[in-house]
């Protein structure tokens, strides 16, 4: 039994959170750094603690602090969100060892399926399609080479510990290798301290499409269909939907038992996301990300299942009761995500409403939104019936959406949904660059 959870995040994850706490009767206490005091989820938490200054490194990702905290606040559990130590295995042993209940997977789940060398290796031994490529880290540059030349371009060098789109580099030449795998290794090493990098074979303009899994510690595993996630910027994701326009009903049993096998191999409890790319009607695993989503309202809106909510029962041991011939996928949900082009105070905040709209958002007027941290200000999620009603919808919600004081992307994410070829269902990875294109 779990009765008090502090919250190591902040923004709209972070609210989310606490509206789940709130609702299932647990105490919510929010870690909060000094940019954040003011924060949505700090008013709305039964309780919240500072756990250092505006700086991530000295706050959200300062372990101690973190753990110290819960301590204090007399906290039996730690959700840590999404993104900062949400798959830190370090961070996770630490809880565990303090005798607090981490809201995640194992410390050594957790550890095996960061790196994504040995991640790929454990999905391919579980029979996983994955994408070829080397069968380990890039350590010696001429046999990467040659590696590379096997294969043919174009290939993609990624980070072995990263996500994001960071230490991600693509080569189409053999003479830019030797200098695209060292600037790789580099940004790597920058953003994780770990410039380990391996290769793969590079897909042009392929769909990005993620399986949803609960799992609890009584051996269910279930999925909850998938999200296609292929309108991207720079390798981060703009605009989530579920079912996919291409995912068949034939090719998402195959990827829905693909990833419950995976998952029950791994012991995994809590929510997880396995991610695949698509080209025709093949589908290749990618990585796992071994955490909530911010994608994850999406799925709950086509399943009605409080995934949150299942994540921390969970953690608390409990039996989930579910099973896959109860999961039933009905209509169809959109997500976009508002991202701040900078910061700002906001000085007039409107989001948009009625019937199958939802916004998860930590804004309000006279919000300052901070420089420190991710760009994400907002979610905006839509459901219908078939994806032409859902789509009409978004672009409604779209338009009712009023944000001053604070420039965003949202000028951009009408363009995409009122295109021609987003409406039509038929595109990769590469559209958002297509229709900067034809702006240009």
């Amino acid at each position: 039994m779990i009765n008090s959870i502090l919250i190591a995040n902040r923004g709209e994850i972070a609210v989310r959170i606490v509206r789940a706490c709130r609702e299932m009767g647990i105490r919510s206490v929010v870690a909060y750094s000094s940019a954040d005091e003011d924060s949505l989820a700090v008013r709305m938490a039964d309780s919240a603690i500072r756990v250092g200054p505006a700086p991530a490194r000295e706050s959200y990702l300062n372990k101690q602090s973190l753990i110290s905290a819960a301590v204090l606040t007399r906290c039996d559990a730690i959700h840590p969100g999404v993104g900062f130590l949400s798959e830190n295995a370090a961070f996770a042993q630490e809880v565990t060892d303090a005798g607090i209940v981490f809201i995640g997977p194992k410390p050594e789940t957790i550890s095996l399926l960061g790196d994504k060398v040995q991640a790929k290796k454990t999905a391919r031994e579980n029979g996983v399609p994955v994408i070829p490529g080397s069968t380990g880290s890039v350590e010696d540059a001429k046999a990467a080479l040659e590696s590379a030349e096997e294969m043919g371009f174009p290939v993609i060098i990624k980070a072995a510990a990263g996500g994001g789109g960071k230490g991600m580099r693509i080569v189409r030449e053999a003479g830019e290798f030797e200098r695209t795998l060292k600037m790789a290794a580099s940004e790597a090493e920058s953003a994780f301290s770990d410039g380990t990098v391996y290769l793969e074979k590079y897909l042009e303009d392929p769909r990005h499409v993620e399986v949803q899994i609960l799992a609890d510690s009584h051996g269910n595993v279930v999925h909850l269909g998938e999200r296609d996630c292929s309108v991207q910027e720079k390798h981060q994701k703009l605009v989530e939907e579920s079912p996919s326009p291409v995912v068949t009903p034939e090719m998402r049993a195959s990827m829905g038992n693909d990833a419950i096998r995976l998952f029950k191999s791994l012991g995994y409890v809590g929510a997880g996301t396995i991610e695949f790319l698509v080209v025709g009607d093949e589908y290749f695993f990618m990585e796992v990300n071994a955490r909530v989503q911010v994608e994850h309202p999406v799925s709950e809106l086509v399943t009605g299942v409080d995934i949150v909510r299942d994540q921390i029962r969970a953690a608390a041991g409990e039996d989930l009761g579910l099973s896959q011939d109860n999961i039933n996928l009905r209509g169809y949900a959109i997500e976009v995500r508002i991202n701040a082009r900078a910061p700002g105070r906001v000085t007039n905040y409107l989001p948009p409403g009625g019937y199958g709209v939802r916004v998860d958002s930590f804004l309000y007027n006279g919000y300052f939104v901070p420089p420190n941290y991710d760009a994400l200000i907002a979610k905006i999620i839509c459901y219908g019936d078939n994806r032409e009603e859902g789509v009409r919808r978004m672009e409604r919600a779209l338009s009712e959406f009023v944000l001053e004081g604070v420039p965003t992307n949202l000028d951009i994410q009408k363009r995409i949904i009122g295109h021609k070829t987003f409406q039509g269902g038929n595109f990769g990875t590469g559209l958002l660059a297509s229709i900067m294109e034809e702006v240009a």
